[in-house]
């Protein structure tokens, strides 16, 4: 009798292990099935990646919003800065999907490295100065007098070889304290009352509020610059980042730029 119990509770035994590996071979099927599935559509956090010259940064916050919203599930990642600095990155390969420079020399040096760039605005330089205008800057002519802390951009950022241009066009020869890799970081200067004036684009002296003053400088095509805009080669997110470019050309992202002060190209 006692064998028999034995044996049946071997037998009672096997049979619920038996039901247990059925039971976890069913779920894991399952399971399967699903990651299947949902591997076939685009997942709810699909990120695309957007370098974008430190001018842009205001209204390209407002378009990343604006994006996301129509768009559930995307996340817009925004990386600014100077140009140039952008431009390498993106040719050490870095992760970007979408690529707005601050002007169509940075963008040519990619090459085939972006995918059919496109005129996305314009910019016009101009002189910036701290409030009250202590050095009595007023005009360009003054950012090369004795005394002024003058700050630009280095030469190889866009707003450095606009500044160029415009004092080759001037005749006047340039003497600048600092030359900084990008624009955002002369605005800065200038409105700590570190620099007396810094040549800076018309939109960064707007954004400033009354950080800053502005020096309009007439007459003087080389300091109108045209930014561009392009999806990244090799891409993963591809798709998504032509449909952001589409989105900041088309007219609502269009009247965005110009109510930050941006040019129409």
């Amino acid at each position: 009798m006692v064998d028999g119990l034995r044996r049946g509770g071997r037998r009672g035994l096997r049979r619920t292990v038996l039901v247990l590996v059925a039971v976890l071979l069913t779920g894991l099927a399952a399971g399967g099935c699903g990651s299947q599935g949902e591997g076939t559509g685009r997942s709810d956090d699909t990120t695309v990646t957007v370098f974008a010259a430190a001018s842009l940064s205001a209204p390209f916050t407002e378009l990343a919003d604006q994006f996301e919203a129509e768009h559930p599930g995307v996340t817009v990642r925004l990386s600014f800065g100077g140009s140039s600095d952008l431009a390498t990155q993106i040719l050490a390969g870095a992760p970007a999907d979408v690529f707005a420079s601050a002007d169509v020399t940075t963008m040519a040096a990619l090459g085939d490295g972006v995918v059919d760039p496109q005129d996305l605005a314009t910019n016009t330089l101009q002189i910036a100065v701290p409030p009250g205008n202590p050095a009595d800057v007023e005009d360009f002519a003054d950012l090369a007098r004795d005394g002024v802390r003058l700050v630009v951009c280095a030469p190889e950022v866009p707003c450095g070889r606009a500044s160029e241009a415009v004092a080759e066009a001037a005749g006047i020869q340039l003497d600048p304290v600092s030359r900084e890799q990008s624009v955002t970081d002369v605005l800065g200067k200038v409105a700590s009352g570190e620099a007396d004036a810094g040549l800076v684009y018309v939109t960064d002296v707007l954004g400033a509020d009354d950080a800053v003053e502005g020096i309009a400088i007439p007459d003087l095509a080389e300091g109108v610059t045209t930014y561009r805009i392009a999806t990244v080669a090799g891409s993963p997110q591809a798709d998504l980042a032509a449909q952001f470019v589409a989105f900041v050309l088309a007219e609502a992202g269009q009247t965005v730029l110009e109510d930050a002060g941006f040019g129409v190209p």
